[in-house]
């Protein structure tokens, strides 16, 4: 069963896999913080100063009175909060990692040899349907066709 183990471990899709996931936390700790440090505080002085971070709607008050000047002092009085900021901050991430995704296929696809599509099928001469490539016998009409050449 080690042995098993073993050479499932070693296969390259496991390892590959493995560095895919590694790699893609740490470009999601990047995207966050080009988020969070970077895009929505210029967002916000854009806007005239607000912080979409720290935007919440107080649905339940909590220990303490409305208002709460932040949504971590909302939270910290127990109140029922809809954070619909950090939403929109996880909506700006998302959309930044799917385009760079999309640059990095589109680099990748680039650099890669064009696809060559190997013919499968052919037509069967007396009935037109479609037929395997290597078929000495039409399926749908069972006439006997000539070798693929």
């Amino acid at each position: 069963m080690l042995d098993e183990f073993k050479k499932f471990i070693l296969r390259g899709n496991v390892l590959d896999l493995a560095v895919g996931v590694i790699v893609g936390g740490a470009f999601g700790a990047i995207t966050k913080s080009l988020v969070d440090d970077v895009l929505m505080p210029a967002i916000g002085l854009a806007t005239g100063g607000v912080t979409f971070s720290d935007k919440f709607l107080v649905l339940k008050t909590g220990d303490k009175p409305e208002p709460y000047a932040t949504l971590q002092a909302a939270k910290d009085a127990h109140a029922s909060v809809m954070a619909y900021g950090t939403f929109v901050n996880n909506i700006v991430t998302f959309l930044i990692v799917s385009f760079a995704v999309f640059m990095l296929v589109k680099a990748v696809n680039r650099l890669l040899p064009p696809v060559v599509a190997v013919e499968t099928t052919r037509e069967c001469p007396r009935c037109a349907m479609t037929i395997a490539k290597k078929a000495t016998r039409c399926g749908h009409c069972t006439s006997e066709v000539p070798a693929a050449g």
